[in-house]
């Protein structure tokens, strides 16, 4: 693995290492690990995600060394530098017409994918649903048991390549036309009630005690979470800008499988 990383730090520093055979080989190699799961863009250390920008690089050099093909599915075209990805049936992946994955995305087996789409170099853990026209970007790492919901936008970014990806840990349900950006870290069994709309720099305030208590870019585990507003002052005036309030923590006495949405009943929040 070393050996790739430093084919790879050398080309990105020397685009000119492109031309060479074991460069292209090298690159394609990391893709195809991607793809099958063996390498990822992000991963768990602790409590803490490291971000592994060579393999940001590998992914961002996939692109110039690959030719734009016809892709042909029935009587549908693609004009693409990038293949999509195949073989669901042995992965045992179930994908519903019109899903579309790219090749270099990981997807596990159990996962579902309603018409919606992975990006490359994303990561889907094992029974996920991905519903319909969801998106994962790029790069995107999402855990198991989660849910995302209709028309769910979970950004992705390459550049810059020591940027972190966006991360959704394991159980976490983000209901519907939620979107997550810019890196923001969902911690486990979180909920995230219709509409929550979280970036880099979005005020996520925990309203559930005497006190708030503020966060960016990461919303605590096992939180619930709606949209909410705060009062910010401009040249014009006074206006209501978006934030996202925790209004309480999931219970532990819910059953794992039900309490996704009923998390949100419970608070008597829309899904």
């Amino acid at each position: 693995m070393s050996n790739l990383q430093h084919i790879i730090e050398s080309a990105w520093d020397d685009r000119e290492l492109l031309k060479h055979s074991k460069t292209k080989e090298a690159i394609c190699e990391v893709v195809a690990q991607l793809d099958m799961g063996k390498l990822r863009v992000a991963s768990p250390d602790g409590d803490r995600w490291i971000t592994h920008e060579w393999i940001k690089k590998a992914v961002l050099l996939y692109f110039p060394i690959s030719r734009m093909e016809l892709i042909e599915v029935g009587p549908f075209q693609f004009y693409d530098k990038i293949p999509l990805k195949t073989n669901y049936d042995k992965l045992g992946i179930r994908v519903v017409p019109h899903a579309i994955a790219r090749y270099g995305a990981f997807i596990a087996k159990g996962v579902v994918m309603m018409p919606s789409y992975i990006n490359i170099g994303a990561y889907v853990d094992t029974e996920t649903m991905i519903d319909t026209w969801a998106t994962v970007g790029s790069c995107a790492q999402i855990g198991k048991h989660c849910h995302l919901s209709g028309g769910v936008g979970i950004g992705g970014v390459l550049e810059p390549v020591q940027a972190a990806p966006v991360i959704i840990e394991d159980h976490c349900f983000i209901g519907s036309r939620c979107i997550v950006v810019e890196g923001v870290r969902v911690g486990r069994e979180a909920v995230l009630g219709a509409n929550v709309v979280l970036t880099g720099s979005t005020k996520i305030i925990d309203v559930s005690g005497a006190t708030p208590v503020e966060y960016k870019g990461f919303v605590p585990e096992r939180s619930v979470v709606i949209p909410g507003t705060l009062p910010k002052t401009f040249p014009a005036g006074v206006y209501q800008v978006p934030c996202a309030l925790i209004i309480g923590q999931r219970t532990s006495s819910t059953d794992m499988k039900t309490s996704l949405t009923r998390a949100l009943r419970e608070f008597d929040v829309a899904v």
